[in-house]
């Protein structure tokens, strides 16, 4: 497993700063992933606070047969999916923005970007929002565990409750949905 069994001793023992050593690493990561499905910062700020509390609560349950951060990221999916079914409506059609990555991935890398190149940056940005947006949970959450968080099918397949063949699936239909309302900002080599 790789940490330190004393802390995990202390954590498993019910001591709140030993839990703590054991979980900042992931919090980030938690959050980008409860943004990039909820689309809401105050949202995936709450979450995380559900995944943290849940994960503390059920620190017995983990087994040690999967990585730590694997079963953190499965209660956090977990956690995100919820919210997200409690505050979903029909016309929910928020766009996911406040992610520093996702802006990352999108920005033009230029040293001296000219306002043109800003202007499209953003735009792209906002069409992959939108086009995230319109994913079903699951495909968003594969997606985003996959190709922007970079975990393994097995950890997706572990933070999904799911098999990999299924994830794999989930990925393929994202990428399939969401080539084509991208196409017009890809750029051939």
């Amino acid at each position: 497993m790789g940490d330190d069994q004393q802390t995990w001793a202390a954590a498993r023992g019910g001591d709140p700063d030993a839990f703590r050593r054991l979980v900042s690493p992931h919090t980030d990561g938690l959050y980008r992933v409860s943004l990039r499905i909820l689309g809401d910062p105050s949202l995936a700020e709450d979450a995380v606070q559900e995944a943290l509390w849940n994960a503390y609560r059920g620190l017995e349950r983990f087994d040690e047969r999967a990585r730590f951060s694997t079963w953190l990221y499965r209660v956090g999916v977990n956690a995100a999916l919820s919210l997200r079914r409690a505050h979903r409506t029909d016309t929910d059609t928020t766009p996911i923005t406040g992610d520093r990555e996702l802006r990352a991935v999108c920005e033009i890398p230029d040293e001296s970007p000219l306002p043109f190149d800003i202007a499209g940056a953003r735009q792209l940005e906002g069409a992959l929002a939108q086009a995230l947006h319109r994913l079903t949970p699951l495909e968003r959450t594969a997606f985003v565990l996959r190709h922007l968080e970079q975990r393994s099918l097995e950890e997706i397949a572990v933070a999904l409750e799911s098999n990999a063949n299924a994830c794999k699936q989930a990925i393929f239909r994202a990428v399939k949905k969401l080539r084509p309302a991208l196409a017009s900002w890809r750029t051939e080599p």
